[in-house]
């Protein structure tokens, strides 16, 4: 089944070429400046008077901590457990792609779209020993795979694999390791001793060079987040740490330096994974859920070099509490960030599960809590005074009560409250669409009645939005439209 959500009206253009006068909002619509309150004004803006929506899509299977890529064709892989879920036709029909070649069992799903060269990645964490990494060229008609594609040090947790522009600088350069492919593949994983991440010259076949990039996993931030590179082929990771923080390489993975930022507002404990963005001029944007459990962002504009130290708050402040914060750019300042959210403001100070006063922890929510899919754009994050676009996507919950944000607490709530696991995805196409795939713990029953409990919210269904009508990330591309069936089809 296929849902299209009108979430806007007219779409003006008389103002400032991005922003008009707009003097009412609809339920679960907020536009806000950088400190998450309201202004009165409207982020986009078209000749034509068209909706700004997004169109829902079922995936038809459990997707917990999924991953998303788009291939050139338009063909979606929606990846999650052992998955690899295709749709080539907007999400109206899904397939399972795996073949024998593709892991059996999975500790820890990820994938990869190379948005240069078109490989689709499947990767699984296979116990703790390895990782089998599987990849098709042929928008998953066929695989190849290597069932030990870890690295030389065993013991890998929470994989990430990522792909990136070669720079002449490091790992890589003619005469002392040729790559063999036109992308340099990263892959990171972390252990006990901390982040490991590795290079591979031959598309993600082999992993021969690399290391710990990071500190210890219980002492300062082993587990991190998805991989992230620049046009320019800086690479970033971000390790989950009580001061927001990034880890950069500039020499494809050979050497690595930190850099902080968010002091003024934190994070809070537990915490979940941030993550970095990078636009066409090789800007950079960092988001993280903060000790207020607002989502926060900090950005870069020398390649990672330094970050603005006043962080700014995407979410609005009606939205009290959130986890999974995932973001991807276009051109410079088109941003767009998607999260988990709730606006149960009357909950705060009231018995959380533990019967302590709840704060906005997610981790803690009682069953009068519920989170809803947000997803925000900003066209001009770099500016003095941003202006962000706000979406209460969701027209029900996706999670009733807790998430459980630390796997060794989780909660057994008439099952388990880690059923939506680690993190969400958000990414864009060739025409700078965005595409957010989660998982949906509320569905059915717990959908429909307005007195679901946390016991009614256990599912984790793969689920995708994608914008239909609304702006593009990339300047050029202008106002995007919903993909429609030829006639007679």
């Amino acid at each position: 089944m296929m849902i299209t959500i009108s979430l806007s009206g007219c779409l003006q253009s008389n103002v400032n070429s991005i922003f008009s006068d707009k003097q009412s909002r609809i339920d679960g619509e907020f536009v806000t400046y950088g400190n998450g309150m309201a202004v009165d004004i409207n982020l986009y803006e078209s000749f034509l008077e068209i909706p700004f929506d997004f169109v829902f899509s079922n995936v038809g299977e459990d997707g917990p901590e999924p991953s998303i890529g788009i291939t050139s064709s338009g063909c979606i892989f929606f990846i999650a457990m052992e998955l690899p879920m295709r749709s080539c036709d907007h999400g109206l029909t899904w397939e399972n792609t795996r073949d024998f070649t593709q892991a059996p069992f999975t500790s820890d799903p990820y994938g990869w779209v190379d948005p240069v060269t078109d490989r689709v990645f499947n990767i699984h964490m296979m116990g703790l020993e390895s990782t089998w990494i599987g990849w098709s060229d042929n928008d998953g008609e066929s695989w190849l795979g290597n069932p030990h594609d870890s690295g030389p040090l065993p013991l890998n947790d929470h994989i990430k694999l990522a792909t990136g522009p070669w720079t002449s600088d490091g790992y890589g350069i003619p005469g002392v390791m040729t790559p063999l492919y036109d992308e340099a593949v990263y892959f990171c994983y972390n252990k006990l001793a901390g982040i490991f991440c590795y290079t591979s010259f031959d598309g993600g076949a082999t992993f021969e060079v690399g290391g710990q990039i990071f500190g210890l996993a219980t002492t300062n931030g082993g587990l991190h987040g998805a991989i992230t590179t620049a046009p320019d082929g800086t690479v970033y990771v971000t390790p989950r740490v009580e001061t927001p923080a990034v880890i950069f390489s500039k020499d494809n993975g050979l050497s690595w330096e930190t850099r902080e930022m968010g002091e003024d507002v934190g994070t809070p404990n537990p915490r979940k994974n941030s993550e970095v963005a990078t636009d066409t001029n090789s800007n950079a944007y960092h988001i993280w859920s903060g000790q207020d459990f607002g989502v926060y962002m900090s950005h870069s504009v020398d390649s990672g070099e330094s970050w603005e130290q006043e962080s700014i708050r995407i979410s609005p402040v009606e939205v009290i509490s959130t986890t999974f914060p995932q973001i991807d750019a276009g051109d410079p300042g088109r941003i767009a960030i998607t999260y988990l959210g709730s606006e149960n403001s009357s909950e705060l100070n009231l018995s959380n599960i533990d019967g302590e006063p709840w704060d906005g922890n997610p981790h803690y929510a009682s069953s009068n809590v519920s989170y809803y899919l947000y997803i925000t754009f900003s066209l001009n994050a770099l500016d003095t005074n941003p202006i962000f676009h706000t979406i209460r996507v969701s027209p029900d919950p996706v999670q009733v009560g807790s998430i459980c944000l630390n796997s060794g607490d989780c909660r057994d709530i008439g099952g388990s409250n880690r059923n939506l696991l680690d993190f969400n995805d958000l990414h864009i196409d060739r025409d700078g669409r965005v595409y957010v795939a989660f998982a949906d713990g509320c569905t059915d029953s717990c959908a429909e009645n307005l007195n679901s409990t946390a016991e009614d919210s256990r599912n984790s269904l793969g689920s995708v939005y994608y914008l239909g009508n609304g702006p593009s990330l990339y300047e050029s591309v202008g106002m995007l439209t919903e993909f429609y069936p030829p006639e007679n089809s």
